[in-house]
């Protein structure tokens, strides 16, 4: 699984050491409010390998995600940069790769990214010269050939571990891992999945992935959101495409008391981070606690991932 080049990141190296790597997220505030996302931040420091920074997620607008990784640079925390497809084209996607190589950035998340139609702009025009996939391939050229899209010498080719995104639980369920398969062939080193919910679904999403042979070209990571509340579970079920909420999970938090719902959405995702970690081929947990940073050490504790390791 080990590639030819090496971009040198504390992400990279926990997973060549066959260990569980572990990341969370952090997504940048609708202002400038710097504070508040360093306080976030905080509270991962320690916890996780590496944060990944969001790229105006939902489609509404936030500071860029190359600031805000930055930001955590400075911190001592190691980003993963998100970067999506659907508001640059090709020159611009590029110039965001190099000038996020210039200043340290050694992760690099490509997704295609929601549609406008969901944010708070939809009467933005999406770019969509690129899909994730066509990202990854130019990216990896780019590294590892030091030629941009037009054929042109890249004068200093940019550092970077490539990962992407895949979705479990989105119709057509038959071309979920398939579609994953065109991620890695196209240059993906690691895969961080969407929520999961239903451990029986991924589980057999995780079975195909091995069949494929992908566990063996590509670190996958299980996404884990923490259930806050019964209207979170609700909401999370009815509204949001493409995840899989058991009813189980909703019985479950009503029927404990008010207070104690928060606590017992911990303890469920503490049990899915253990049984993810059980699954063949499963390389590390992504943590997304949304606005929910300072639970982080919490889950992460209780989950037995404490102390991190430490590479060289």
């Amino acid at each position: 699984m080990t590639a030819e080049y090496t971009a040198g990141s504390r992400l990279e190296k926990i997973f060549k050491s066959g260990q569980k790597a572990v990341t969370g997220e952090c997504g940048p505030p609708r202002g400038c409010d710097v504070e508040h996302f360093k306080h976030k931040a905080s509270f991962l420091k320690g916890n996780v390998d590496a944060v990944n920074v969001t790229d105006n997620q939902t489609a509404v607008v936030r500071f860029c995600s190359m600031a805000a990784a930055k930001i955590l640079l400075e911190m001592g925390l190691e980003p993963v940069m998100q970067m999506v497809t659907r508001d640059m084209n090709r020159i611009a996607l590029q110039s965001n790769v190099l000038g996020a190589s210039a200043l340290g950035i050694k992760n690099l998340l490509c997704l295609t990214g929601d549609h406008q139609s969901f944010g708070d702009h939809p009467q933005a025009k999406n770019v969509h010269d690129m899909d994730s996939v066509m990202l990854l391939h130019t990216v990896k050229t780019m590294r590892d050939e030091g030629k941009m899209v037009s054929g042109t010498e890249v004068q200093g080719r940019p550092k970077m571990f490539l990962g992407a995104a895949a979705n479990p639980f989105a119709d057509p369920a038959e071309f979920r891992v398939i579609r994953m398969g065109k991620k890695i062939n196209a240059g993906a080193q690691f895969i961080q999945t969407q929520c999961i919910y239903n451990m029986e679904r991924f589980r057999k999403f995780m079975e195909m992935a091995n069949d494929m042979g992908l566990t063996e070209k590509c670190y996958i990571m299980a996404g884990i959101t923490p259930l806050k509340s019964v209207g979170m579970a609700n909401y999370m079920k009815k509204f949001v495409p493409g995840l899989d909420v058991p009813d189980s999970y909703i019985t479950r938090l009503k029927g404990v008391p008010k207070e104690n719902v928060a606590a017992e959405g911990i303890k469920i995702a503490v049990e899915q981070i253990q049984e993810c970690l059980a699954m063949k081929g499963i390389s590390g947990i992504h943590l997304m606690a949304i606005e929910w940073e300072d639970h982080v050490p919490e889950i992460v504790k209780a989950a037995g991932l404490l102390p991190r390791p430490k590479v060289d």
